[in-house]
């Protein structure tokens, strides 16, 4: 297959429209990163999501809509949901909701209910607009790679796998969005995101997060949200994340760095200086910062070729969720604090 590969504009928004209601295969700019995009309904299409990032069977999509009207004939809404979609819609929060019958099975990984979201992203909003089918759409790479926040990390892991990838710049937030589940009592974040607890607190005046949210999955636990599961976001390279006293991490990376015969640091720029001599790619002076940065650096790192990674990670709540949730994953929880 030859992938088409063009910039974003009027012409090619309505060509990927257009093979999206074909059944085909389309890569697409979001806020949050590149989505990898298919008919929703259509479970043959859906399938080949599955197929072209190698993506286990069990782990269940997320549906994009342009706006909530439809939402219809995909999910139940409930009034708590309404007014979450009205604080943060469009934008990075999928929602967990009671799904319909219309939803494939394939799509839900058999689930009782549907993963929703309306990106904030000029270019997605257009294609679902045009294309007028809800759009499943997981990252667009293949299983297990870091996500991907440009065109060119979509062409990396796609290129004759899919129709068309469409260009649309940087991502502008970095990582996936944050998962909601609105079929319990208490809305529980399962994936955290750039909507935080307290943001949904806000709204709502309440929400738990998932101790799942920092720590592998149990044998045989189910993952009713997408980045749960499976080895995600991971560099090729062996990882390693510390958090705690700056001096102790510095000494301990600048440690383990000396020991090691081909590794990289991942380090926060006020304390890149400390790492002398040693290679250093920066993520940036703050948790949204480093949400922007870590799948690209991850990535370069693969480009690198080096067998060992070690960065310095962040310890709060809100944002720091979201970036040390993919950072743990990343480093098969592999999280030393000192």
């Amino acid at each position: 297959m030859d992938t088409i590969f063009k910039p974003a504009n009027e012409h090619t928004i309505l060509q990927a429209a257009a093979l999206l209601r074909q059944g085909e295969l389309v890569a697409f700019p979001t806020e949050t990163v590149y989505g990898l995009g298919a008919d929703a309904l259509n479970e043959k299409a859906v399938a080949h999501i599955f197929a072209a990032k190698g993506r286990p069977g069990d782990n269940p999509l997320i549906v994009h809509v342009a706006d909530k009207s439809q939402l219809d004939d995909l999910c139940e809404v409930t009034p708590d949901a309404e007014k979450l979609m009205d604080a943060f819609w469009p934008g990075p929060l999928t929602i967990l909701l009671k799904k319909k019958p219309a939803v494939p099975d394939i799509t839900t990984a058999g689930l009782p209910s549907v993963a929703v979201r309306c990106p904030d992203h000029p270019v997605a909003l257009a294609l679902l607009r045009e294309s007028r089918v809800p759009v499943a759409a997981p990252s667009a790479n293949r299983s297990g790679r870091p996500s991907p926040t440009t065109a060119s990390h979509v062409y990396e892991d796609m290129n004759g796998r899919i129709a068309m990838i469409l260009q649309g710049g940087d991502c502008r937030v970095g990582v996936e969005s944050t998962v909601l589940d609105m079929t319990k009592d208490v809305p529980c974040i399962l994936r955290p995101g750039a909507v935080t607890k307290e943001m949904v607190i806000s709204v709502l005046g309440r929400c738990t997060v998932a101790d799942s949210v920092m720590r592998p999955l149990k044998e045989g636990e189910a993952a009713p949200s997408p980045g749960m599961k499976h080895r995600h976001y991971a560099p090729r390279a062996s990882m390693t994340v510390y958090i705690g006293n700056r001096e102790k991490v510095i000494a301990e990376i600048c440690r383990r760095y000396d020991e090691a015969e081909n590794a990289v640091i991942l380090a926060l720029d006020g304390d890149i200086p400390s790492f002398g001599e040693r290679h250093v790619l920066s993520i940036g002076t703050s948790p949204e910062e480093t949400a922007h940065l870590l799948f690209k650096r991850l990535r370069e790192t693969d480009e690198m070729g080096v067998s060992l990674v070690l960065a310095q990670g962040w310890e709060g709540e809100e944002m720091v969720l979201a970036v040390m949730n993919r950072m743990a994953r990343a480093a098969a929880f592999d999280v030393i604090k000192l």
